[in-house]
């Protein structure tokens, strides 16, 4: 029997659609950790690309990826900027509302 072959799963490769991003980071950012919340951003910045991201907002790639990694710290400054940047704006809503 020949050996399997796996590659490690990446939420980039799977996210497609400003949609797609959108859902995803919501689910992050309901779960509250912000380590889950740096790394989903970097997995949306990956998936529409680093350098675009950058460039957009202004930002440096190599400080971009180190800042958006699980183990990053982003600034808030830099979150606002990297969702904006994604074509997303950041709401509010009281805890326990039906979503829209």
């Amino acid at each position: 029997m020949p050996a399997t072959r796996a590659r490690p799963w990446d939420a980039a490769d799977h996210l497609n659609t400003p949609e797609d991003i959108a859902a995803y980071l919501e689910a992050a950012f309901e779960d509250g950790d912000p380590q889950l919340i740096a790394a989903a951003l970097g997995d949306a910045a990956r998936s529409t690309g680093m350098t675009n991201i950058a460039s957009t907002s202004g930002l440096g790639r190599e400080g971009l990826y180190k800042a958006l990694s699980s183990e990053g710290n982003p600034a808030f400054a830099t979150v606002v900027k990297v969702v904006k940047s994604l074509g997303l704006q950041l709401s509010v809503i009281p805890s326990g509302a039906p979503r829209r």
